[in-house]
């Protein structure tokens, strides 16, 4: 047995501006270099993707991506900002995970709980 979660940030209005979905898309365009690219990795399109960005630009007010147009040196790169909230995120959802593990062994894994799924 093993416990699972999912996190996610909401505004006080419940909706949702910033979980897995969103810091997969700005970790693909980080290693892309490309919102059109990151998008097909991520099996979103491409006007899903800029939505994403611009929900959390709205919230965050500050910028997340540089677009650079050109044909040869085009591309777009993520902001120091955006770099952060993704660290940020990861973090917070590490640190909630390890609680979530420790807890459930201390809930689920003990010896009296061993005991008692065994006799069933």
């Amino acid at each position: 047995m093993k416990s699972k979660i999912k996190i996610w940030i909401e505004d006080d209005n419940d909706n949702l501006i910033f979980g897995g979905g969103k810091t997969q898309i700005l970790e693909l365009i980080d290693e892309t270099g490309s919102i059109s690219e990151a998008s097909k990795r991520a099996g979103m399109n491409y006007k899903k993707a800029w939505s994403h960005i611009k929900i959390l630009q709205k919230y965050i007010d500050d910028e997340l991506v540089i677009v650079q147009k050109g044909r040869n040196s085009g591309g777009t790169k993520l902001t120091p900002k955006a770099k952060e909230l993704v660290e940020n995120f990861k973090k917070l959802k590490e640190d909630i995970k390890a609680f979530s593990d420790e807890r459930f062994t201390q809930l689920f894994l003990n010896e009296k709980m061993i005991n008692c799924v065994k006799e069933d």
